[in-house]
């Protein structure tokens, strides 16, 4: 234990060097001042200048620490459309302009930083992902990623914190739940609210097989898909998940919404006991809402509504130890409301520190 404790903070040094930490100005800046009311960016806390991060969360009384992954190779590498990296921003932005009052308070969350990926996005760029020696350069690029991001996650909650992640692909799900099993010395739960189950073959990491690698590694021990979306499934994954029905378990959004087979809240409430008995992850893709510019948009699907009133419901269950919001994709929206998304996000983000508040009462 000493030993792993010594490579931890190891690990954790090389990732702080990535890790852009916000002060206030940074906030400020965004922030849209006005008379007479108080804006979530004006309370929203920050790291102190030459304070410790980790240790500044630690004490600190706010229980909540957003953390931004600016990024979209893990899409790049799956094949998708690019344009994930801006989600952060744009959420940044809507959300600091919130009202900070008695519903929500902004002292009650930690603005850490982003994750710098900077170096990791300027060789993307020159990378095709139709070209097979260049898509195994982009898994590489991923497995960087995977390493930033679990550390940070591990970190946040083992100093008793909920993080909030913003961005950028979906196979950020598989730092988010490795770092959450470190943290909690134990494999771990998830849900996903999405339209597919990001459990394809490990072919190499890329935003459709976070969970595959999670679960076959051994921090994902089960895993609940919903609102799945039967067109967009193939037959190997079905066999797949078929096979390991015990661990892995779904129900799609035909069932719910267009059959009208089973109940929504009543499927919410089954996927919650199937997950909710130890530590989970709580992961929203926002290709599963109809018309939200992502790397797979949809027209079909759960409403924006439905998505909030899951959040919600599975925010408040104990075990609930992350929450994950991938996939925007603001830059490829063309028009003039592309700040809707990142408004989107920041709404979510408020309905999951809401839940919190509900859990308690």
């Amino acid at each position: 234990m000493f030993l792993e404790n010594i490579i931890f903070g190891m690990l954790i040094k090389q990732v702080m060097e990535k890790l852009k930490v916000f002060n206030s100005k940074d906030l400020a800046k965004i922030t849209q001042h006005r008379s007479g009311e108080i804006k979530f960016g004006e309370k929203i806390l920050t790291v102190p200048a030459n304070e410790n991060w980790k240790e500044f969360i630690t004490n600190c009384n706010a229980k909540f620490v957003l953390i931004g992954l600016p990024e979209d190779i893990g899409v790049k590498a799956n094949m998708g459309r690019v344009g994930t990296a801006s989600a952060f921003e744009s959420a940044l932005k809507s959300l600091v302009n919130f009202q900070h009052n008695k519903f929500c308070k902004g002292n009650e969350l930690i603005a850490l930083g982003e994750i710098d990926f900077s170096n990791e996005m300027e060789i993307s760029k020159s990378l095709n992902q139709q070209d097979k020696e260049d898509r195994k350069k982009l898994f590489s690029l991923v497995e960087n990623i995977d390493k930033e991001v679990s550390f940070v996650i591990s970190a946040i909650v083992k100093a008793g914190k909920y993080p909030i992640i913003v961005g950028g692909g979906h196979n950020n799900a598989y730092g988010n739940i490795k770092g959450l099993a470190l943290a909690k010395g134990m494999p771990v739960n998830a849900i996903n609210f999405d339209a597919h189950t990001d459990f394809r073959i490990m072919e190499g990491r890329h935003s459709g097989n976070g969970f595959t690698y999670a679960f076959e590694e051994g921090f994902l021990k089960r895993y609940f898909i919903f609102g799945l979306h039967e067109n967009f499934v193939s037959k190997s994954v079905f066999n797949t998940l078929k096979s390991i029905e015990d661990r892995v378990k779904y129900v799609t959004y035909e069932e719910i919404g267009v059959r009208k087979e089973k109940s929504y809240t009543n499927e919410i409430t089954q996927s919650l006991k199937f997950i909710s008995n130890t530590p989970f992850g709580l992961e929203l893709d926002l290709d599963a809402i109809p018309g939200i510019p992502s790397s797979a948009m949809t027209l079909s699907g759960f409403s924006v509504e439905k998505a909030r009133q899951f959040v919600h419901l599975a925010g408040s269950e104990n075990n609930a130890s992350y929450f994950h919001i991938c996939e925007g994709a603001p830059d490829l929206d063309s028009s003039n409301n592309n700040h809707l998304t990142g408004k989107l996000i920041a709404t979510l983000i408020i309905d999951f520190i809401k839940s919190k508040k509900f859990e308690e009462n």
